[in-house]
């Protein structure tokens, strides 16, 4: 029983990691820019969706609304610090992405303070068992979540003229313009989708833990992009599988080698050991 304890909290940590890193992953396929801002827009919907649930008492318009502001938020990172560096080399979008998330973690701490914030009255938190399982509705909703949004991704990208825009966006942007596509507007739907996934991931960590607080998303920030690597850059299911991966790793060692390390030090000798051996990642690059 222990074992299959320790495999669902796994998951439930795994679909946290993809929630955040699948969002990034979008990102760094179209445009190649390693957005670690992203964790800030990860801690802005947890944030949103904890004020608007006390205010409203809807965790479900609270997930909407935060999705929606911060997919709009991400839109305007694009425009105001990336649009203009583009053509600079890849480290100069980095360095300016490194420095806009620890503006937004202090940020967070001059309008939010710097002890977090909880909800009045915890959503989603009725067991719900099935088969031998029994998990709380948020922890449910959090792996379908997760699973969803990645299977949506997977049919926007192989099945619609968006897909095959973003695709011919990567190949050769000055092409696909003389073919008709909108290479700015992509690029703003492209954010606008992993800003929104981050804000999803960052309300349902923050009902799993009930608190949001100004570095929620400083650890996962480096996880973040350690799993995308791990995933192949670019490469939205293997992102979802290394992240889920990862989450079971960390579930399994908590147990067996809590003596000799923590939960994220466990994770970070795995993805070391990963990329060691292979450092390409599990998956093919796009």
């Amino acid at each position: 029983m222990l074992f299959v304890e320790l495999l669902v909290q796994g998951l439930l940590q795994g679909s946290i990691y993809g929630l955040i890193a699948v969002g990034l992953t979008l990102v760094y396929g179209l445009l190649r820019i390693l957005h670690v801002a992203h964790a800030g827009l990860f801690t802005l919907g947890g944030y949103i969706c904890v004020i608007l649930t006390n205010q409203t008492g809807s965790f479900l318009l609270a997930v909407l609304a935060s999705m929606l502001l911060v997919g709009i938020t991400g839109m305007l990172i694009y425009r105001i610090c990336y649009q203009p560096i583009l053509d600079q080399p890849p480290f100069v979008p980095l360095i300016a992405s490194i420095g806009l998330f620890i503006a937004m973690e202090e940020l967070f701490r001059i309008f939010f303070g710097a002890y977090g914030l909880s909800f009045t009255e915890l959503p989603l938190q009725e067991p719900l068992p099935f088969l031998q399982v029994s998990l709380k509705q948020a922890e449910w909703l959090t792996m379908l979540m997760s699973v969803g949004f990645v299977a949506i991704l997977a049919f926007l990208a192989n099945r619609t003229k968006l897909g095959l825009a973003w695709k011919a966006t990567v190949t050769d942007p000055e092409i696909a313009s003389s073919f008709g596509v909108d290479i700015i507007q992509v690029r703003y739907l492209n954010f606008f989708i992993g800003s929104s996934l981050a804000a999803a991931s960052g309300c349902m960590m923050a009902v799993l833990n009930n608190l949001v607080e100004p570095t929620m998303g400083s650890v996962p920030s480096y996880k973040m992009l350690a799993i995308i690597v791990l995933g192949g850059l670019g490469n939205v299911r293997g992102t979802l599988i290394a992240a889920i991966l990862l989450g079971i790793i960390e579930s399994y060692g908590t147990i067996y080698l809590d003596d000799l390390l923590d939960r994220d030090s466990i994770a970070f000798v795995f993805l070391i050991i990963a990329l060691m051996i292979r450092p390409q990642g599990l998956f093919q690059r796009t």
